[in-house]
C-alpha cells in the first residue's frame, strides 16, 4: 500500500472515531436531559396536587394535568430516546432511530386528550364559577413551577442545538407551553382572589387548553413527517448541493434524497464525473464530497454514486 493511500486510511479512521465519539457525546447529553425532564415534571406534579387540593383552582388543575402529561411524556422520551441511540443491528440496518417520532405521536395524541378533558371542566366552571382558596399559596407554588421549568427549558435549548434530537425538541415545547400555563395560571389566580373575577380562573383554562393543542399540532407534524421520510428543509438540500458542487472535479448532481430519523440524517445522491477518471480518482472525489457533507451534517448517513458526465439520464425527481 502506497504511503497516500496508507495516508487516506488513517484520516478515515480517525474521521470515524471522531464521528463515533461526537455521537456518543450527544447521546449522553440527550439521555441526561431527558432524565432531568423527568425528574422535573414529577416535582411538578407533586407540588401542583398540593396546591390544587388547597385552592381548588381549575387553571391549577390544567397546570396539574399538564405536568402529568409532562410525567409520562417525558417518561416515553427517555425510553425512546435509549431505544434510538441503539446501534444498528442485523434487524435494524439503518439503525433505531424512529423511536423518537414514534414517540412523538404518542406525546401529540396524549396532549390531545388532555385538550378535551381541560375545555369540558373550564366550561363547566364557566358556567358555575366559585372562588379559589389560598390564593397567595397557589401564587407561591407558580413562581416555584415557573423558575424550575424555565431552568429545565433552558437545558433542553441547549442539547436541541447541540444534537439536533427531535424527542428532547417535542418536550421543550411542553415545557415552553408550561411556561405559558403557568404564567396564566398566576393571572387567573390573581384577578379570581383580588379582582373578584371569578370568571378569569376557567378561562385561563381555556386558553391553556389552546395552547395545548398547538403543542400536539406541532408535535404531531414533526413526527409525522420523520416516519414519512419527508426530505429535509430546501435550505439543508440546498446546503447539500452548494457543498458537492463546490469541488472541481464534479461536472454535475442529481437523484438527491435525503430524510431524518431521530438525531440520524441520510443522504443518497450521485454525482457525474468526468468518464476518462480512473476509478480509483474516482473514488477520492466521492471521499472528499462525503467529508465535506460530514462537516456540515455531523450525524448523517451518507452514500455517494459516481456517474460518467453525460451517460445518464437522472431520475425524474423533483427539486433532485
Amino acid at each position: 500500500m502506497s504511503y497516500s493511500s496508507t495516508h487516506r486510511a488513517a484520516e478515515a479512521a480517525a474521521a470515524s472515531v471522531a464521528g463515533n465519539g461526537a455521537r456518543n457525546s450527544h447521546g449522553r447529553l440527550m439521555q441526561r436531559t431527558a432524565w432531568a425532564a423527568v425528574g422535573v415534571a414529577i416535582f411538578l406534579i407533586l407540588l401542583k396536587a398540593v396546591a390544587y387540593v388547597l385552592t381548588d383552582s381549575i387553571a391549577m388543575l390544567a397546570s396539574l394535568a399538564d405536568s402529568a402529561l409532562d410525567v409520562f411524556a417525558s417518561s416515553i422520551n427517555l425510553l425512546a430516546i435509549r431505544h434510538a441511540l441503539t446501534p444498528a443491528d442485523y434487524e435494524h440496518r439503518f439503525g433505531h432511530g424512529k423511536a423518537e417520532p414514534m414517540a412523538g405521536l404518542m406525546q401529540s395524541a396524549f396532549i390531545g386528550g388532555s385538550v378535551v378533558f381541560l375545555g369540558i371542566e373550564s366550561v363547566g366552571r364557566l358556567v358555575a364559577p366559585h372562588p379559589i382558596a389560598h390564593g397567595s399559596i397557589a401564587i407561591l407554588v407558580m413562581a416555584v413551577s415557573i423558575a424550575v421549568t424555565l431552568a429545565l427549558v433552558t437545558i433542553q435549548q441547549i442539547t436541541v442545538a447541540k444534537t439536533g434530537s427531535v424527542a428532547i425538541s417535542s418536550d421543550r415545547m411542553h415545557y415552553v407551553g408550561d411556561l405559558l400555563t403557568n404564567l396564566g395560571v398566576v393571572l387567573g389566580i390573581v384577578l379570581s382572589t383580588q379582582f373578584g373575577i371569578l370568571e378569569a380562573d376557567p378561562v385561563i383554562g381555556l386558553v391553556v387548553a389552546g395552547i395545548l393543542a398547538f403543542s400536539a399540532w406541532h408535535v404531531f407534524r414533526e413526527s409525522y413527517n420523520q416516519l414519512m421520510d419527508r426530505e429535509l428543509p430546501d435550505v439543508d438540500r440546498e446546503r447539500i448541493r452548494d457543498i458537492v458542487m463546490r469541488h472541481a472535479e464534479v461536472q454535475a448532481m442529481h437523484d438527491l434524497r435525503t430524510r431524518a430519523a431521530g438525531i440520524a440524517t441520510f443522504i443518497q445522491l450521485h454525482i457525474e464525473l468526468d468518464p476518462a477518471l480512473s476509478l480509483v480518482r474516482a473514488h477520492e472525489v466521492s471521499d472528499a464530497v462525503e467529508k465535506g457533507i460530514m462537516a456540515a451534517f455531523p450525524n448523517a448517513e451518507i452514500i455517494i454514486h459516481q456517474d460518467p458526465a453525460g451517460l445518464e439520464n437522472p431520475t425524474p425527481l423533483a427539486q433532485s
